[in-house]
């Protein structure tokens, strides 16, 4: 499938929706390059399109705006930060170059674009290598420096002077600058300058690289204008109070002790290349991330008090969103699977009913499916899904015309009825099972990538589960 060149032009309903989340997330300010600067983007006046979409002055240059040698390994920032560098060595910001998942995407846009959009997804994953030159047309992985390869690591962050929009990579790099932090009156070092930033206990510096905009406008990823609509805001709570939760300590010896944040920014990804993490390390992070996902989705079944044999059974299922701060799920939706299991099951242990399934291959039987495609009428999932200029199904956000969402919004429920045919001769009680299961990447997409190596290492976890139990009256004679 051939890629479509970046400016074509799209459906009005794209435009609109990329209009309107360019007003909620403010838009970009007049900074156009990396260096000093105070604050962040929310509340920007408004800007005129860039005349080049590929490229951007702050995120994308056309020439180098900083040089990768003027940042420090994470390894010695953890000379000093002992535990913070332990926190952030096996997380996904460490990992962010590293993913296979996401090299073999950046490689396929690569080939479709001969290289000329090979800055885009690299802009967040590491703004030190794209603004520094290393990442030009066509490069290799293997080509990039060891300070870009540790991805975002701590001075991506921590040399950050203030946000030109909420979206895209649009932190401004201040590699001469003091190291900043949340800490308001940090301890003198021998090792760096230290400034205290409102910015870093700002939701807004996560929505910075967090949500995404295709090159030609289309929504990719939302958390923090989700966040913007939730209770989460409303109360004050920010992606830094969930995310990055607090112990008491010291940030490096000889500091004092006072409330620090986890660099370990738990989410839903468990990292898949072996070289990354020992196994004991990623058995832990999938605990971890089994706790963050334990309870967040809600889930009520309701039937009929009784069913007669060879009738319907009506079943109501509701699934609310726990989480108040974002959709669920949220990010990178495309890639991750949520999605409503339901089977009814007679005295005798007969299944009667079942949705959600999965196939030999282990993927849900819907269109991507390859033994059974549309095998599951009734499926019901939450996420996303791309759709080309031609309506069909497609993988790749760069190829799509529309983005289309049944992500379940902060607080909010879905309520689905499912008809259960009930055979003549079943043996009664019907016992209905529900679970609302999770993972974060199909096993077909890696099939499709060639990393079906790495299907089994694909976790799936439930977020609820319900059980209800009908008794069944006899078929009328």
């Amino acid at each position: 499938m051939s890629a479509r060149p970046a400016g074509l032009r799209r459906p009005l309903v794209v435009v609109a929706l990329a209009l309107v989340t360019l007003g909620a997330l403010g838009g970009a300010c007049a900074q156009p390059e990396d260096g000093p600067v105070d604050g962040s983007a929310d509340g920007a006046s408004d800007v005129d399109p860039p005349s080049d979409p590929v490229h951007d002055p702050l995120s994308r240059p056309v020439t180098p705006t900083l040089s990768p040698a003027d940042f420090h390994s994470a390894t010695r920032c953890g000379a000093c930060h002992v535990q913070h560098y332990a926190e952030w060595s096996r997380s996904s910001h460490a990992y962010a170059v590293v993913d296979p998942v996401f090299r073999k995407l950046v490689a396929i846009r690569q080939a479709d674009f001969e290289g000329a959009q090979d800055q885009f997804c690299m802009q967040c994953h590491t703004a030190i290598g794209t603004r520094g030159g290393e990442v030009v047309p066509n490069f290799r992985f293997e080509d990039l420096s060891p300070i870009v390869q540790e991805g975002i690591t701590c001075e991506a962050c921590h040399r950050v002077s203030g946000l030109a929009r909420v979206y895209n990579a649009g932190h401004v790099l201040d590699p001469s600058g003091p190291i900043r932090g949340p800490i308001e009156d940090p301890a003198e070092s021998g090792f760096h300058a230290s400034e205290g930033s409102p910015l870093f206990r700002d939701s807004a510096f996560c929505g910075a690289c967090h949500d995404v905009l295709e090159v030609d406008g289309l929504p990719l990823e939302r958390p923090y204008a989700e966040w913007l609509a939730s209770p989460a805001y409303a109360d004050g709570r920010t992606c830094q109070d969930c995310h990055m939760p607090t112990y008491f300590g010291q940030a490096a010896p000889l500091a004092p002790e006072r409330d620090l944040h986890s660099h370990a920014w738990v989410g839903v990804d468990v990292p898949l290349e072996p070289s990354f993490a020992t196994p004991d390390v990623v058995a832990a992070i999938r605990e971890e991330v089994a706790a963050l996902l334990d309870g967040a989705a809600g889930l009520t079944v309701t039937g009929p008090a009784e069913v007669r044999a060879g009738g319907q059974l009506d079943l109501l299922v509701t699934v609310t969103n726990r989480v108040d701060g974002h959709s669920l799920p949220t990010g990178s939706t495309f890639l991750r699977q949520l999605w409503l299991e339901v089977v009814a099951s007679d005295a005798s242990g007969r299944i009667v009913y079942e949705t959600g399934g999965l196939d030999a291959n282990g993927d849900l039987r819907n269109y991507w499916s390859e033994l059974d495609p549309f095998g599951d009428p009734d499926l019901v999932s939450f996420g996303s899904n791309f759709v080309n200029d031609r309506g069909e199904p497609e993988l790749f956000s760069w190829r799509a015309a529309l983005h289309t969402s049944t992500a379940i919004p902060p607080g909010y429920a879905r309520t689905v009825t499912l008809f259960v045919p009930v055979p003549g001769d079943a043996t009664g009680p019907i016992t209905i099972a529900a679970r609302v299961r999770f993972r974060s990447v199909p096993p077909f997409l890696l099939r499709k990538l060639d990393l079906g190596r790495f299907v089994p290492d694909v976790s799936v976890f439930d977020l609820a589960s319900a059980a209800l139990t009908i008794p069944v009256a006899s078929a009328p004679r």
